[in-house]
């Protein structure tokens, strides 16, 4: 679910919860004075099935027939792959402009690498045409495909199995198979109506700000939850079902956020019957109220009964999972809060370090939102966990840029037999930090973020700046010009810096921020 942001009155689930490339096809370049200087095509390189190699006519043919440099085998290969060349449906415009702009991205793995094209963005093997709102990154999309909670014996994915296992084996079906259904690997690419409308968010709705979400355009986006999904899988029929995956969302830089991170999210829903049976006179109770008020504790079209059995079911069964996750002696509360797409809506957090940290987001479905999907008929809970934020806890794994670390030293600490095995992260050697800070006018007549400086500063930097804090704010008492100082805090998770490579990092982000952001600087 979406991350809440209750100091500027955004809504969605709580901070960190878990609520085809283009091809490059390379024409053969008759461009050596022998053999080896050829870029032959591929071995398997062949005209589709019934088509023959007719005459030669193309210029390119006839450079090739004509050629006394080429072996007559090699000849034909070519000869047979330019004809297919030429024969297949010219790629879209957008298409083009991506396969001229990948040539640097790695093709490693197996997912289709993400492409920035001039006019088009290509993720998953799709095309999406860029307007006046693209915001994507390539550091942003380098991330999409990775699938951390997929990766075997990676902590997210530790946690997110030791999720499903718990209910697989706490709430099996009348016919003893699992009750809940896992969903985990669906495209993070969905519609702006997906990711907002479908889950009753207003169009002003702060949450829908470009400056805190990825934008492929207008009409799509990456996800900036989970719940995204929440109403297509109710619509296929689902009533109890896990889903987990990546999200992505423009935030502040520390040791808790990151702008990917993984969610995992619940939802079941329950029958008149399902809900009261186990209730003394069930049969007389009922779901729904005809002319009841809405007010902080229900529905308007919720009996109180009905909400007062979904609230302790909830809670009965989140408290059942942290309690299965973290043991018996983890201190917990409840929060009341408030979501778009939940009424009542409550916060789970756990103590962490001394301080009180937000881990699960949850609350009864909105009606509406049943109506739409489907299964008016029915009443619901959903819950949205972050996973890093409980791996953090459960393993003691102080920052969230390990994660994406590739270091063998991290990643073999949580190579265990059992996934209900206990492990507790045995840190790297704390590498020294470095800080600079940055100064700078804000520009008139243009709007600033913290977030468009932020995103800057992780495009520029990468995983090698651990925080990005606001020291100080200025404003000149005779023209009224306003300045802002961040401190740029800069540690790598593997190695040492030096002052130097540093320096020169922080001279890039400085001329970017001037460039990019149109402010002045203070240096």
């Amino acid at each position: 679910m979406q991350r809440g942001r209750d100091k500027d009155g955004c809504g969605g689930w709580s901070l960190m919860w878990g609520w085809n490339y283009c091809r490059t096809t390379t024409q053969p370049a008759l461009r050596g004075e022998s053999d080896d200087d050829i870029e032959p095509p591929p071995l398997t390189s062949r005209l589709p099935r019934g088509h023959t190699c007719l005459q030669v006519s193309s210029p390119w043919e006839q450079k090739l027939r004509s050629s006394d440099k080429i072996d007559g085998p090699i000849r034909m290969r070519l000869s047979i792959f330019v004809r297919h060349l030429l024969q297949s449906p010219p790629l879209p415009r957008c298409h083009r402009c991506c396969l001229l702009s990948h040539r640097h991205l790695s093709t490693d793995g197996p997912a289709p690498q993400p492409v920035i094209g001039q006019d088009c963005v290509e993720v998953l093997g799709h095309a999406y045409p860029r307007d006046d709102i693209t915001n994507v990154t390539p550091k942003i999309l380098s991330k999409v495909g990775r699938n951390l909670h997929n990766q075997s014996h990676h902590p997210l994915w530790l946690v997110k199995e030791r999720i499903k296992a718990h209910f697989y084996s706490a709430y099996p079906s009348r016919g003893g198979t699992p009750l809940f259904s896992v969903h985990d690997n669906l495209s993070p690419v969905v519609s702006v109506e997906q990711n907002f409308d479908s889950l009753l968010i207003p169009p002003d709705h702060p949450s829908r700000n470009q400056g805190d979400n990825y934008y492929l355009n207008r009409t799509t986006m990456l996800r900036a939850h989970t719940s995204a999904h929440q109403v297509e899988l109710v619509r296929s029929g689902l009533d109890a079902f896990l889903l987990a995956g990546d999200v992505y969302r423009r935030d502040q830089i520390d040791s808790t956020h990151y702008p990917v991170f993984h969610q995992m999210e619940g939802v079941r829903l329950f029958s008149k019957h399902e809900l009261f049976s186990g209730v003394q006179g069930g049969d007389e109770l009922s779901l729904f109220e005809g002319r009841g008020r809405r007010s902080e504790h229900k529905q308007e079209v919720h009996s109180l009964e009905a909400v007062k059995l979904l609230e302790a079911e909830l809670k009965r069964t989140l408290t059942r999972l942290i309690t299965h996750l973290f043991g018996e002696g983890m201190p917990v509360r409840w929060v009341d809060c408030s979501f778009p797409f939940t009424h009542p809506s409550y916060e789970m957090e756990v103590c962490f370090h001394g301080d009180w940290m937000e881990v699960l987001g949850c609350g009864v479905m909105e009606q509406r939102l049943l109506d739409a999907a489907g299964a008016g008929h029915q009443v619901g809970w959903a819950f949205g966990l972050g996973l890093e934020r409980l791996a953090m806890v459960l393993f003691g794994i102080p920052d969230i840029r390990l994660f994406w670390s590739r270091d063998p030293r991290f990643l073999k600490q949580f190579r265990v037999q059992d996934p209900q095995q206990p492990v507790r992260f045995q840190p790297l050697s704390k590498y020294p930090p470095l800080h600079n800070d940055i100064s700078f006018w804000l520009p008139e007549g243009r709007s600033f973020t913290h977030n468009d400086f932020y995103e800057l500063v992780r495009c520029t930097g990468g995983d090698m700046v651990e925080e990005v804090t606001l020291l100080d704010r200025f404003q000149h008492p005779r023209t009224g010009r306003r300045s802002l100082c961040y401190r740029i805090v800069y540690r790598h998770m593997e190695r040492t810096l030096t002052q130097q490579e540093v320096g020169l990092v922080h001279q890039q982000i400085q001329r970017a921020a001037e460039t990019e952001l149109g402010v002045q600087g203070r240096y």
